[in-house]
C-alpha cells in the first residue's frame, strides 16, 4: 500500500457538500401548502367553512409530512428551512386576513390582534433569513412552536365556531367563549415568541 505523504495536495479531498434540490419531494409537499393557502383564501371569501377546515386540515398534513421525510430522506436544505415557516405564515397570516371582517363584526378577532401577529411573523422572517444568510440555523424553538400549535387550534376554532352559528346556533354558548379564549391566548404567545426570537437573535449577533 502506498503511502501519499502529507501536504503534497495528492491525498484524497472531502467530496464537496450536495447542493439543495428545490424539486426535493419535502420541498413540493411545502410549495403545496402555498397552493393550499390560496384555496384556503377563496374558501374564506365565499363563507364555505367546512370546505376551509378540509383544505387547512390538508395544509397541516403537508406541514408534518415535509419535516419529518427532510430527516428520513436527509433532504433538509437551506431552502426548506426558509420556505418550511413562510408556507406557515402565509398561510396562518392570510387566513386572519381574510376572517378580519368577520371577527370585528362579531368581537372576536380585532386589526390590532392580526397586526401583532403580522407584524411578529414578518419581522422573523427578516431576522431568519439575515442570519441563514449568514451561515447561522435559525430554527424555532418551544416557544416558537408553541405559538404555531395555537394559531392552528384559533384558526380551527374560528372556522368551527362560524359553522356552528350557522347549523348549529344554540351551541354558540360554547364555541364563542372558547374562540374568544384560544384568539387571545394565540396572540399573547405569539407577542412573547417574537419577544424571545428577537433577544435571541441579539445574542447571536453579538
Amino acid at each position: 500500500m502506498v503511502m501519499t505523504p502529507p501536504g503534497t495536495g495528492l491525498e484524497p479531498q472531502p467530496a464537496p457538500p450536495r447542493p439543495d434540490n428545490p424539486f426535493s419531494l419535502p420541498n413540493l409537499l411545502t410549495l403545496a401548502r402555498f397552493l393550499l393557502a390560496v384555496v384556503l383564501f377563496a374558501l374564506i371569501a365565499v363563507e364555505s367553512w367546512v370546505g376551509c377546515l378540509v383544505v387547512f386540515a390538508l395544509a397541516a398534513l403537508t406541514d408534518l409530512l415535509d419535516g419529518h421525510l427532510a430527516r428520513r430522506l436527509n433532504q433538509a436544505s437551506a431552502l426548506g428551512r426558509n420556505l418550511d415557516p413562510l408556507a406557515d405564515k402565509v398561510l396562518v397570516c392570510g387566513a386572519f386576513i381574510f376572517l378580519l371582517p368577520r371577527g370585528t363584526e362579531g368581537g372576536w378577532l380585532l386589526p390590532w390582534m392580526v397586526t401583532v401577529v403580522v407584524v411578529r411573523e414578518l419581522l422573523i422572517t427578516v431576522v431568519r433569513s439575515f442570519l441563514e444568510g449568514q451561515g447561522t440555523k435559525f430554527g424555532a424553538d418551544w416557544l416558537g412552536k408553541l405559538k404555531m400549535w395555537l394559531q392552528s387550534a384559533a384558526l380551527v376554532a374560528i372556522l368551527v365556531a362560524l359553522e356552528a352559528a350557522r347549523s348549529w346556533p344554540a351551541g354558540s354558548w360554547f364555541f364563542d367563549p372558547a374562540c374568544l379564549v384560544l384568539v387571545y391566548a394565540m396572540v399573547i404567545v405569539t407577542a412573547l415568541s417574537g419577544l424571545q426570537y428577537l433577544w435571541k437573535a441579539a445574542l447571536l449577533l453579538r
